[in-house]
């Protein structure tokens, strides 16, 4: 066993424990964060006007606070942004993690509290490595350096208050000696423009020993073919011949994950999964025999859950009553809701997740609360389209670089359909043929869309319309959205960005 390895696995023995305890009793453990950060709120501007001095069950806490989403605690926000203190958090604010979530003009500024930062994100992180050397005790990942495509941030007016993408924020407050381990230097990893870093991480890490490297799947895929045009090789792993392992997050991974073995053609080679936003660490891949996430639960974050068919009464006061960790079933798509140590309180995060096993809990993300199609009572979700592009994909031997999908209206000639705006890796020999099948997968994934399709009832098949390579990049170079924590909508209920694809696709990129 390697050395470092080694010490890494005795250090985190008693966290592993705590951990096992915590699958087999988590609603304790979400008491106890629950009843900490009541106790904190209450010295709060936030806590005092929501009286949180008068109640002390979850229930009541359910009954006082309103479910929130960002425009709700947006004014609060902003005054902690302007220095002041205690307004959502009962310790000082400096960082505020700037998050668009897709391509939206609007960037939310999210709390990141020294709490937040080290008692959840920093957590999180060593948690990934401490569940991946317990599963992998010959792993020689930290005889080399940790790549990593981070974003970039700047001071507020005053200079004390700071924001940027969460990545950077991670980097900026990181100790010293991560220096020692990680790769490329502090100064190149928080370049703000997005293809100058690219460049200089490419030139800078060719002749290194990166043996792992974390994020979001597309945007590494940018930075790792880049490394193979400048290098010359043909892998990655002429590059890097240690390389083991990638963290990957923020969009799912079943698009990318051909286009990934076939840089890194190594049964050796490790993918797991985090889910890290810029509200907080909210699960990992624990175990990677496992498809499906841990739930953090002892991260200074509680955790409500709402059934997506009874949003809209949550969101008009109407239902209060949302599931909490003990009362959770599995296979029901929820909807999200925090309640953290940065000052979110019953924030709605937009994300939606289904539990796949309960003792321990273990999720599956399954999209966002605004992005899926529902139009004409189909009700797709992310989740439906990601198994059917990978059954379509794999029935075709078509890769897929970036995809989106949205409805096509009815009128008065014509009925309903979806469009699906499909840049390939890989082109599909006959793209009718994947348009068929990729509609026949749909239907036998979700059985509404499938009523909706019958005899054409009242949507037409799917259609199809083919980009060319490099035409999502520009989408996002143009509206200034490349790296960090931006995602492309894979579903929309409206034509915009559809629109703004096909008509860029009719000008030179």
């Amino acid at each position: 066993m390697n050395i470092l390895t080694a010490a890494i696995r005795a250090m985190s023995r008693s966290r592993l424990r705590r951990q096992e305890d915590c699958k087999q009793r988590p609603g304790l453990y979400q008491q106890r964060i629950f009843e900490s950060l009541l106790r904190a709120g209450r010295e709060t501007a936030f806590g005092r006007e929501h009286h949180f001095t008068a109640f002390s069950t979850v229930e009541q806490f359910q009954q006082a606070v309103p479910l929130r989403e960002y425009d709700g605690l947006k004014p609060y926000i902003d005054r902690m942004r302007q220095g002041e203190r205690r307004v959502l958090w009962n310790t000082p604010v400096r960082w505020f993690a700037k998050s668009s979530g897709t391509t939206a003009d609007k960037s939310k500024f999210i709390p990141v509290s020294r709490e937040a930062l080290y008692g959840c994100h920093y957590q999180g992180a060593r948690d990934v490595l401490m569940w991946y050397v317990n599963h992998y005790p010959a792993s020689r990942m930290f005889n080399g350096k940790a790549l990593t495509l981070g974003g970039s941030h700047r001071p507020e007016t005053d200079g004390h208050i700071r924001h940027g993408d969460l990545s950077a924020i991670l980097i900026q407050n990181s100790p010293r000696y991560a220096e020692w381990v990680r790769t490329p230097s502090r100064e190149v990893a928080l370049c703000p423009d997005f293809e100058t870093k690219v460049q200089r991480i490419a030139e800078k890490t060719i002749r290194q020993n990166v043996t792992n490297f974390a994020g979001v799947p597309s945007w590494n895929l940018v930075l790792m073919k880049r490394i193979l045009d400048i290098s010359g090789k043909e892998t990655l792993l002429d590059v890097w011949p240690n390389l083991e392992l990638f963290m990957h997050g923020g969009i799912s991974f079943e698009p990318y994950r051909e286009q990934y073995r076939r840089l890194i053609p190594s049964d050796g080679m490790h993918y797991l999964e985090i889910y890290n936003a810029s509200e907080g660490f909210f699960a990992l891949q624990d175990d990677p025999n496992e498809s499906s996430m841990l739930l953090l639960n002892d991260v200074g974050i509680f955790y409500e859950f709402i059934p997506m068919n009874r949003l809209t009464e949550a969101l008009s006061g109407a239902f209060t009553a949302f599931d909490t960790i003990d009362t959770v079933i599995p296979d029901v798509n929820y909807a999200i809701v925090i309640t953290t140590n940065g000052g979110l309180w019953r924030y709605l995060i937009g994300d939606t997740v289904r539990f796949t096993s309960a003792y321990p809990h273990r999720i599956k993300i399954t999209g966002r609360t605004r992005h899926f199609i529902n139009v004409f009572g189909e009700e797709l979700i992310v989740d439906n389209a990601i198994a059917a592009l990978k059954a379509a994909c794999n029935a075709t031997g078509a890769q897929v670089a970036h995809y989106t999908v949205a409805p096509i209206f009815m009128d008065a000639t014509a009925k309903g359909a979806h469009e699906w705006l499909i840049e390939f890796e890989t082109p599909p020999p006959d793209p009718n043929a994947f348009a068929d099948r990729l509609d026949t997968e749909l239907c036998s994934i979700n059985s509404d869309y499938e009523a909706k399709r019958a005899r054409n009832t009242t949507l037409n098949r799917l259609t199809l319309t083919v980009l060319p390579p490099g035409t999502f990049y520009e989408w996002m170079r143009r509206r200034g959205k490349l790296g960090g924590q931006n995602k492309i909508p894979p579903l929309y209920n409206t034509r915009q960005y559809a629109e703004e694809l096909t008509l860029q696709r009719s000008e030179p990129l």
